[in-house]
């Protein structure tokens, strides 16, 4: 059983009269890994499936093994030079091997992992800005492009001294190592730099805010990776010996630690859910069988995870062992928590955190009440507050109870800034207390509430709306699978809402009936949506988030097809793309054939005429 039953804040408050470096033994992440180690080093720690119609034949690493290859990856690392305040990028994919480089990169210097789904240009940014000195990479492998993009970007890294192929040979000359050709050659019984850990240095580099355009590197310290394994193990259901399965990325904060320093921490068991994990759809379509084979107790994912999983039958398969599955990233709708709930006959527990928090900050409580649609009540040993901002971001006073405000945190899992200083600005508005850009409010029981995000609301003529208020509505209908609501470009307005929806398979549901049921159903009239999109696959991103930006380049894009119809006969053929811009956001690249006789001068005075109302960017070519 867990050291903490919390059933309410007072259970927190009681908890915290001990200081935490007296309930804490390990303040590094490379200590807390061995002490997990320790306690049955013949016990499994990772069961790697490479796709779901073999997971009853996995690849086993039992403990003593995966701190050996921890230790061979440290000590390879800091033969390439890396230090304490050196930096490894890894491009990888869910493996064992990601586990040691992480683990290991963190104990022989700084580690960061990077989405190997990013574009090359993307991933060699975050590389010159992190100060890349090591880059591990899966090598050539059907599938996966993750060796192009290092072709492409490892010549425009002054500072890269070094790049590690798991999965494919060396090349010395060329300045490569096969990773699992020199790792046998080093020592897998210590650290052989000797290296003693201090608390605050720091131990990795997340990239962060990639769904809002040029990803923010967020340094964390051992501190704040030990505490958050510490915090998760006190508050959860979850044991020694047991099994998690572990889907999320491993280059993502929730796969990393709720489904790796967590459970490694106590020596528990990871089942790794293939290289591609819920983006695996052989895996998905055999989850419940996973689950009964591995005897599994708990799971983390996102929202349209568990949307996907709705749609999966048990097929008779025994799922008793699942306790409860953990939900974070984004709002879960009250009819997705019900209908899952009742379709699995396991408890949901949803939870809040971002990246420089280092995971997690607030969860519903095992043992007490879950409010469902909350984010739950703070962690232990750490504090949450709303605070009404001004529009610098400044601190002008704590909200009141139900009031909305701005979602702050700050206590040791919170990490010290950005590591480009731009990114700092506006983000302190008390000296330690972190503005995490989410908007909310706390109730009368200390239970936080979500509802909504500064960047992520619709503007209607100056008039905010909360995409939720059509959202929630739209996961009631009962073969809606994924649905989001964004702003559509307005000539007068700005932007009004649309809602996108994607349905189950062979869904009756028609955009007319959408369309009716909201304008029922949404309570406030300026939010009934304009239209409705009923869309093949929702964009996600390689978490399972929807990606919202996506939805909205396409809203532009339709309203610039849309509206450049009334040139008419001036225009032969008209093309749109909008893309993401760094410094615009987004811009619209439009390319326009003139018909014969007409003026290509006028085609664009006028194109310019139609489009100048709005309120977006664009870019008009001629022929």
């Amino acid at each position: 059983m867990p050291d903490l039953m919390i059933k309410t804040i007072q259970d927190v408050l009681e908890y915290e009269q001990t200081p935490l470096e007296k309930r804490m033994r390990c303040f590094d992440t490379y200590q807390m890994l061995r002490q997990g180690a320790a306690i049955n080093p013949e016990a499994p720690a990772i069961s790697f499936i490479l796709s779901g119609e073999a997971y009853n034949q996995p690849m086993v690493v039992n403990y003593g093994d995966f701190m050996s290859n921890i230790h061979r990856t440290a000590n390879l690392f800091t033969d390439l030079g890396i230090g304490p305040r050196d930096v490894v990028s890894y491009l990888l994919p869910n493996l064992p091997h990601t586990h040691y480089v992480l683990w290991g990169g963190e104990a022989a210097g700084i580690v960061n992992p990077i989405n190997p789904l990013l574009e090359p240009s993307t991933i060699g940014e975050i590389c010159r800005a992190a100060g890349t000195k090591v880059l591990v990479a899966l090598g050539e492998f059907p599938g996966s492009d993750i060796w192009e993009k290092v072709t492409a970007v490892r010549k425009e890294l002054p500072g890269l001294e070094a790049v590690v192929r798991v999965m494919g040979p060396g090349d010395e000359k060329e300045g490569i190592y096969g990773y699992d050709e020199v790792l046998p050659k080093y020592n897998g019984d210590r650290l052989d730099s000797g290296r003693r850990f201090d608390p605050g240095e720091i131990a990795s580099i997340y990239h962060t805010g990639g769904t809002t355009g040029t990803p923010k590197l967020a340094p964390r310290t051992h501190l704040n990776e030990a505490f958050m394994a510490f915090i998760f193990s006190l508050v959860g259901e979850f044991n020694t010996g047991e099994t998690m399965l572990c889907g999320l990325p491993l280059f993502h904060a929730n796969g990393t630690t709720v489904t790796g320093s967590l459970p490694f921490s106590i020596g528990a068991h990871v089942v790794l859910l293939s290289p591609r994990g819920y983006r695996d759809e052989s895996i998905m379509r055999h989850f419940y069988k996973i689950v009964e084979h591995y005897r599994a107790v708990t799971f983390s994912c996102v929202p349209t995870v568990l949307s996907v999983l709705l749609d999966v039958p048990l097929e008779g398969a025994d799922i008793s062992s699942l306790r409860y599955a953990v939900c974070g990233a984004a709002p879960l709708s009250v009819e997705l928590f019900t209908r899952f709930e009742t379709h699995s006959g396991m408890k949901i527990l949803e939870g809040y955190g971002l990246t420089e928090g280092t995971c997690g900050s607030s969860a519903n409580p095992f043992f007490g009440e879950r409010k469902i649609g909350s984010i739950g009540m703070r962690l232990p040993y750490q504090d949450m507050r709303v605070y009404v901002v001004d529009d610098q971001g400044g601190f002008v006073r704590e909200a009141e109870v139900d009031e909305i405000g701005s979602i702050c945190l700050q206590g040791p899992n919170v990490f010290g800034g950005y590591l480009e200083e731009a990114h700092n600005q506006g983000i302190w508005p008390q000296p330690g207390w972190m503005n995490t850009g989410d908007l909310g409010r706390k109730d009368a029981d200390d239970y936080f509430w979500l509802t909504g995000r500064k960047k992520e609301l619709i503007i209607r003529g100056g008039h905010n709306i909360d995409p939720a208020l059509i959202e929630d509505p739209l996961y009631r209908m009962p073969t809606v699978q994924v649905a989001a609501a964004v702003g559509w470009p307005d000539a007068h307005a700005g932007e009004v809402p649309v809602a996108y929806v994607q349905l189950q398979e062979n869904s009756p549901l028609t955009r007319e009936a959408i369309l009716d049921f909201l304008k029922k159903e949404v309570g406030e009239r300026a939010a009934v949506p304009r239209d409705v999109i009923v869309i093949d696959q929702m964009p996600l991103t390689p978490i399972g988030k929807i990606f919202k930006p996506a939805l909205v380049r396409d809203a532009i894009r339709r309203t610039c097809e849309i509206e450049l119809a009334a040139l008419g006969g001036l225009a032969e053929s008209i093309e749109v793309a909008v893309e993401p811009d760094k410094v615009l956001g987004s811009l619209a690249n439009i390319r326009i054939m003139p018909a014969a006789g007409a003026s290509p001068a006028d085609v664009e005075a006028e194109a310019g005429d139609i489009l100048g109302r709005f309120t977006f960017k664009y870019r008009i070519r001629i022929g």
